[in-house]
């Protein structure tokens, strides 16, 4: 394996966390280590977050909403928000080292892990500035007699945000900011596997803006009862969670008992449908570069890739030959697009489900394995199943992982009921040679998002999130901002 990473006490990220405007360690003095996925080696440590922590971190946060001016001054939060986005783009080489170190992302796909989200902040920041927070109704006729009607968009008030591993410095980011601009304090508790995406984001934000103290805490825990006391604390107004959809009932049922605002992205199981006028050689290419990208490691992956029997055999050779191109190796090296999974036990999933495909019936056209060429690292093959059956475990559950399941289909009806047999329904994609046609296709997908032909529905501007299992609530655009305000309605006299 080339070597191009830098020397590993450069890739070092802040141990501490930010509790009340100060950095510092747990109460209880512990710490846990930090681990390379494609070196196997601890790199580092965090601060290992107890409980009591936690709560003290709430506290903060709700003193810092109700006895502070920040959820009642946009200005000043455009202020700060804006220092925050050129505080990060100061750091932006830095941040770049430690994603790549904690997650194994290949530097040459960074940027959605880097750039886009340091992008997000001036987004939200100028989105919330020039959000309407008071919108008059104008004159109602009412049985009391006409009265003028107002609609504010209020603050929910301390927003718990708990994020995944796999883009952990964008995730941080896209459920906090938009939290801060909207006037909410936020306490953030990053995934256990990446946890200095978000302690050096507590760090800049401590040490290179001017947000008062409480307003964002950071919460780094190896414990999972951290992130469970986050869910069920009365003094949190509102969760948002990405992650597996197991954990999102845990969270729902840990928040229902005080009927706490959930916003929710889960697991997914996407269907690609190829109609048999497509354009085999443009779609299924980018089909197989998808799954590589991340190591397989997203939840709006199209990985079941339904195909029409009249052009089967010819489109799994596209993709077999594509899959088997897949440069995998150090994360450090330009010319690699695929990196290790996250852990060692990630990895053994993804083997795991890859088995159970093959003992289904499935047909292991190439991969399946771990490269020999990468004894050490989290590394899996590009893998690709044929003739899998559409409920079958490997069909069924999410994967997170470079493997591709094709799913042979007789009729454009057939590919629908397969494509919606699932209990996730975050996105989907169909490619035809006819617009209408996959637009129509599109339509009966019961999904929050489609990509038709190739184009990626994803944006900032844009609504993003699940129906089924796959959530609760969008993110992005104006719908994902009114995700963290309440409304209230005022009646005046005319």
């Amino acid at each position: 394996m080339t070597k191009t990473q830098p020397e590993a006490g450069v890739l070092a990220g802040e141990q501490r966390m930010l509790i009340d405007g100060e950095l510092g360690y747990s109460v209880s003095n512990a710490m846990f280590d930090v681990v390379n996925p494609a070196t196997e080696e601890v790199v580092g440590q965090a601060a290992d977050g107890t409980v009591a922590d936690l709560e003290r971190a709430v506290g903060a946060a709700r003193r810092a909403f109700d006895s502070t001016n920040w959820s009642r001054d946009v200005d000043f939060r455009h202020r700060c928000l804006m220092q925050l986005h050129a505080a990060l783009e100061r750091n932006k080489e830095r941040l770049r080292r430690i994603v790549i170190t904690e997650v194994g992302c290949p530097i040459s796909v960074t940027a959605s892990q880097i750039e886009d989200p340091i992008a997000e902040v001036q987004h939200w920041a100028e989105h919330g500035h020039s959000f309407n927070y008071l919108e008059d109704t104008g004159v109602h006729d009412t049985v009391l007699g006409p009265a003028r009607r107002s609609i504010h968009y209020d603050p929910v008030g301390v927003v718990g945000a708990i994020t995944p591993w796999n883009v952990p410095l964008y995730l941080n980011i896209a459920e906090t900011v938009p939290a801060l601009m909207a006037g909410n304090t936020v306490v953030l508790k990053p995934a256990q596997l990446t946890p200095w995406s978000g302690t050096e984001l507590g760090r800049i934000v401590a040490t290179e803006t001017g947000i008062p103290a409480g307003v964002f805490n950071v919460v780094v825990s190896n414990d999972n009862a951290v992130g469970a006391a986050l869910s069920a604390d009365p003094r949190v107004d509102m969760i948002t969670f990405t992650g597996s959809t197991a954990t999102g009932r845990a969270i729902l049922a840990a928040a229902a008992p005080t009927v706490k605002k959930t916003m929710l992205e889960l697991g997914g199981k996407s269907a690609h449908i190829v109609c048999d006028d497509a354009d085999l050689n443009v779609c299924l290419p980018m089909a197989a570069m998808m799954a590589c990208v991340m190591s397989g490691q997203s939840c709006t992956l199209p990985s079941r890739i339904l195909l029409p029997r009249t052009r089967y055999d010819e489109g799994v050779e596209i993709l077999r030959a594509s899959m088997a191109l897949c440069p995998v190796g150090d994360p450090w090296d330009p010319g690699k697009m695929q990196g290790p999974q996250i852990s060692e036990r990630q990895r053994q999933k993804v083997l795991g489900l890859i088995r159970s495909g093959i003992d289904s019936g499935a047909t292991l056209v190439t991969g399946g394995g771990i490269p020999n060429e990468l004894p050490t690292g989290y590394y899996v093959q590009p893998t690709l199943l044929s003739d899998v059956d559409p409920d079958s475990r490997v069909a069924q559950e999410e994967i997170f992982g470079p493997v591709l399941c094709v799913i042979p289909y007789d009729s454009e009806e057939q590919a629908i009921s397969i494509a919606n047999n699932s209990i996730y329904g975050l996105s989907g994609e169909v490619s035809s040679g006819d617009l209408e046609r996959a637009l129509e296709i599109a339509k009966r997908l019961r999904t929050g998002s489609v990509t038709v032909n190739g184009k990626m529905f994803f944006g900032i501007t844009s609504p993003f999130g699940g129906t089924k299992q796959s959530g609760l609530g969008r993110r992005n655009g104006e719908h994902g901002f009114k995700e963290y305000l309440e409304i209230k309605t005022i009646g005046l006299p005319a």
